[in-house]
């Protein structure tokens, strides 16, 4: 969902989430990510240019970016994990 949406669906993605999980309740969030230790593919940037082709408030979100929206509203324990096709699964824990 981060990637094809504008940011402010993001944002309201985890405050609502912030607003409705129960104290470690996981907030779960997979797909391709920008990430800063990890070059990023040829077919990444591609699936970006054409993501933001079709809509420009949409594009691959840069993890640390949303991990620290996550933590400004109350998110913890972050756990990455590697998934196929050079996707991610982020899973958070409200605290």
């Amino acid at each position: 969902m981060a990637h094809i949406s504008p940011w402010a669906s993001s944002i309201g993605l985890i405050d609502g989430s912030a607003r409705l999980l129960d104290p470690g309740a996981p907030l779960i969030l997979y797909g391709p990510w920008l990430k800063n230790e990890i070059p990023t593919a040829s077919s990444k940037v591609a699936f970006d240019e054409d993501l933001r082709a079709r809509n420009p408030e949409w594009g691959i979100r840069d993890m640390e970016t949303v991990l620290d929206v996550a933590r400004e509203h109350g998110f913890g324990s972050e756990e990455v994990v590697a998934m196929p096709a050079n996707n991610f699964s982020v899973v958070l824990r409200k605290g």
